[in-house]
């Protein structure tokens, strides 16, 4: 099962079904921020405070709800829809039958582990309301630019004295482009460091709206040797990034993977980088929101191993980080 698994996380991206990343094109895209976004309100899924590898000094990260792609190994698979979603965890179910009882789509299963019909389920929250045990939750809610900067704004004391900032996540915050950029925008009246990190698939013109707005730039960049032909665009803005590569076990067992992706570094002038390694702690959540994506069940890498990496980073002249560790 693991050697399955390895292979699946290392086709190319071409063998979508075998690789669980799916890359949905344009409509969508442009579908997601008319969905979730009118400029005015955005959807966020968590708002992390007192975050230390997310930029310089401590920081708030907001995690913005939906993403065009669809990696296996994915950290927040709750944050992939791009709307506010119910989450059902099935060993806090008391089966009482309240959610039942409220549901109007008739879209309650009970008996059921995936416990909702998602096709028949419009997010209308009554079942979560009347769930007494917390076995069903709301994933995602609706801001305002003024209430998210007024969340953000209640940790000012903390970036003042070390010099921390907002970083925008997710998902993918330039999904939501038009929301983002209104929100950076007074984020940077106040005088607050700003950081957004993406996967960068997204249109120029989105990116390009924001920047003026963003101090420093996070970019995901992932299966170099397969992603490049289709991520030549998104690479145009690249001079101004830093760099997070995520290394799963698998890829990184193959020397053109940090191969490929040190030369594009170098390449590009980027003189530094950080190295994710793979971890599964996203899998966990996966069930609960009746997510398609599957586990992976490949193990973290040993920390040797990601060490070995870095050095070799470090011998093509790229100074490297792991995990966000100084």
């Amino acid at each position: 099962m693991r050697h399955r698994a390895e292979e699946a996380a290392c086709r190319p991206i071409s063998d979508r079904r075998s690789l669980g990343l799916a890359i949905n094109g344009d409509a969508e895209a442009r579908g997601v921020d008319d969905a979730v976004s009118d400029g005015s309100k955005g959807c966020v899924v968590d708002i992390q405070r007192y975050a230390v590898h997310d930029g310089p000094g401590i920081r708030t990260v907001v995690f913005f709800k939906g993403c065009p792609l669809r990696c296996a190994w994915c950290h927040n698979p709750d944050a992939i829809v791009p709307r506010p979603e119910i989450a059902f965890v099935a060993v806090r179910c008391i089966g009482c039958g309240a959610c039942l009882d409220v549901c109007p789509r008739d879209a309650i299963r009970l008996g059921n582990d995936r416990r909702i019909d998602r096709d028949r389920c419009d997010a209308c929250l009554l079942c979560v309301d009347e769930c007494m045990s917390g076995a069903l939750s709301q994933v995602g809610d609706t801001y305002t630019v003024v209430r998210l900067l007024a969340q953000v704004l209640r940790d000012l004391p903390f970036y003042e004295e070390s010099g921390g900032g907002v970083t925008l996540s997710g998902g993918e915050p330039l999904l939501q482009h038009r929301f983002t950029a209104a929100f950076l925008a007074a984020a940077k009246q106040t005088g607050l460091h700003t950081v957004i990190e993406t996967c960068g698939h997204v249109h120029w013109g989105h990116v390009e709206a924001v920047l003026r707005d963003v101090d420093l730039v996070y970019f995901d960049l992932k299966l170099m040797n397969a992603y490049w032909p289709t991520r030549a665009a998104s690479l145009l803005f690249t001079p101004m990034l830093s760099f997070a590569v995520p290394l799963s076990p698998a890829a990184l067992r193959r020397t053109q993977t940090w191969r490929h992706s040190s030369t594009c570094l170098c390449e590009l002038r980027q003189r530094s980088v950080h190295l994710l390694p793979y971890h599964d702690l996203g899998e966990g959540k996966l069930a609960r929101v009746d997510s398609p994506l599957r586990p992976l069940r490949l193990a973290p890498l040993a920390r040797d191993i990601t060490q070995r990496i870095a050095d070799r980073f470090e011998a093509a002249g790229i100074r490297t980080v792991i995990a966000g560790s100084a």
